[in-house]
Formats: structure tokens, sequence, C-alpha cells
């Protein structure tokens, strides 16, 4: 009985063994975020491109975010990166921190959960003051990693990392120092997420799949399609039938794609804007592009999604939705 008992520990231990070896456990740390409302749907605000202390009409935008989260009833918020200008935070003590989230963002309907990812301006300070149990201690709302899966009833949000991916950040960095700790070496670091992600989202089982970047795939704003994301993730994105992708980067609100693919939101208009520039794009795939402040919302039931683009003035700019039975949307 004993040898018995002691033969199938061994066997298990080593398919355990065989499994870590061929690269079958994701190492992205997976969140639940609680359905409150009785139908199961979900209200989420998505903004990115904002920390600069209140200036550059960031009190404005959080001012609008604050009515419209209220309307909606938000349950939380997404931040898509470039938390905070210029160059990220200095340390878990940087006053930045709470000048620029903490004594911005004051709307009741705002004291919900923050998701948040990293930018590139993140990236030019210290990175793990970001991801710091510190800063969550000093506003508890704040919660940032660099990769994560966060599953809330019917949808599981796939946040990405695309820093690394971007080339010339490390060979021509335009005389600014990137904080790349825990990410050296470059193109392992990128095969490991990559791999994470495909095994992440090929068990997921949840009606809706968003990822969720800082970087555009898709853009006709000033910094153009990141061409690594489109060589390296998108075809993770096709192969799983990905529904949204949704990014910052460009300080700009976008509505990029066609009937019964993947859609592309943008929504980076979280202070500085106004570049006053668009690069060519085929109009029968940009539905919206607004060069100014703004933000996102999110309503997602079983069978559709409704996504919203604000100004900041609480004008609504465009609006569509997603349908789950044929992948189709329609504008309003």
């Amino acid at each position: 009985m004993k040898m018995g008992v002691l033969t199938f520990s061994v066997r298990l231990m080593f398919l355990i063994l065989c499994i870590f070896i061929n690269g079958s456990f994701s190492k992205l740390e997976r969140l639940g975020h609680p359905v409150t409302k009785s139908d199961g749907s979900l209200d989420i605000l998505v903004f990115g491109d904002w920390g600069r202390k209140g200036g550059f009409n960031q009190s404005l935008v959080a001012h609008q975010m604050g009515i419209v989260g209220e309307q909606l009833d938000i349950d939380f918020v997404i931040s898509v990166g470039d938390n905070f200008y210029d160059d990220g935070l200095k340390g878990d003590t940087d006053p930045s921190f709470e000048a620029s989230f903490s004594h911005i963002y004051t709307h009741p309907s705002l004291q919900k959960q923050w998701y948040s990812v990293l930018g590139n301006h993140d990236y030019r300070g210290n990175v793990s003051a970001q991801l710091s149990q510190v800063l969550t201690q000093k506003d508890w709302r704040w919660f940032c990693r660099r990769s994560f899966v966060l599953c809330s009833g019917m949808v599981e949000f796939f946040f990405v990392d695309t820093n690394p991916f971007v080339r010339k950040y490390f060979t021509d960095p335009e005389d600014h120092t990137y904080d790349w700790s825990n990410v050296l070496p470059r193109k392992k670091y990128i095969s490991n997420l990559l791999r994470d992600l495909d095994l992440e989202i090929k068990k997921s089982r949840a009606t809706w799949k968003f990822f969720v970047g800082h970087h555009g795939i898709k853009t006709a704003g000033q910094h153009g399609v990141t061409q690594e994301l489109v060589d390296q993730l998108l075809p993770i994105l096709e192969e799983n039938k990905v529904d949204l992708y949704i990014n910052g980067h460009d300080h700009c609100l976008q509505h990029i794609g066609s009937e019964g693919e993947i859609q592309f939101l943008t929504s980076g208009g979280g202070s500085k804007a106004w570049r006053g520039d668009i690069q060519p794009w085929d109009p029968k795939e940009l539905k919206l592009y607004y060069d100014g402040q703004g933000f996102m919302s999110l309503h997602i039931t079983h069978s559709e999604v409704k996504f919203v683009f604000y100004d900041i003035s609480g004008n609504v700019l465009h609006q569509s939705t997603l349908s789950k039975k044929s992948k189709t949307f329609g504008l309003f």
C-alpha cells in the first residue's frame, strides 16, 4: 500500500515536472472582479495618457468621467497606460501619485477599483513603484501590473505589457532612460509573455475576450501602428477570436474595425491631446477619429457590448454595439 502511494506520488510529480518543462503553466496573475448587478452586466470606464497633476484638461476629463460613471453605475475603471508624466514615478513616495491620481479622480462614482497597465512614459521612471503595494495602501483603488488576466462574469480581460515589444525603445531611446529591470533579456521576456497569453486565452471559456495594452495595433494616430505587435501579438488575437483590442498611446479617440473582425479601440485622451495630425486609413474601417480629450465606456451583457466615446464636455462622439451571436456591430 505504501509502495502504491509512493509510486503514485512519483508519477504525479513527474507529470507536473513534464508539464512545467513543456511550458504548459502560465505565470500570469489571474484576478476576479465580482459581478454585482442582478442581470450580470458590467459597466466600465476606459482611458489613458492622463497623469499630469490636473493639467492639460486632465481635471475636466476627470469631472466628466465622474458624471458618466454615476449615470452608468460603473463597476471599475481601466487605465491603458502613461499613468504619470513625463517620466513615471521616482519611487513609491513620489507625491505625483496623489497629485495626478488620488487628488484628481475624487468623484464618488470613481471610488471603484482601477486596473492599470504601464505605458512608455511609466517605463521612464521607477516601474516597481507603480507595481508596489505601498501605493495600494495609500489609495486602495490602485492596481497596476505588467501583464495579468482579469475575470469578471462573462468577460475576461487580458492586460498586456506592450512596451518591451517596441524595438526602438532599446535601439534608439531618444535620450530617454527606461527601467528595463525584470524585463531583460528582451526576447525571452516577450517569448514567455506570448506563450502565457496564448495558454490563458486558449483555456478561457468566457463569452467575451478583450485585450488591453498601451500601444496601438491599428491606429491612424500620430504614433502609427506598432509593427512588432502586428507581427507577434495580433496572430494570437486572431487565432483565438478576440473581440476587442483596447489601447492608448495616441492621444485621441478611435474606433477601427470591420464587421466580423476584431474591433480596435483607442482611448488615449485623458489629458494632453490635439496633436493635429492623422495617418491615412481606410474610411470603411475608421469609424471614429477624434483628435481631442475624452474617454470611453463599455456596457457588457451576455449578448452584446456597447462602447461609447465621450468628449471633455460629456458629449457622445460615437457609439457602437458588437453582437456576440453574429459578431456584427451597429453604429449609432
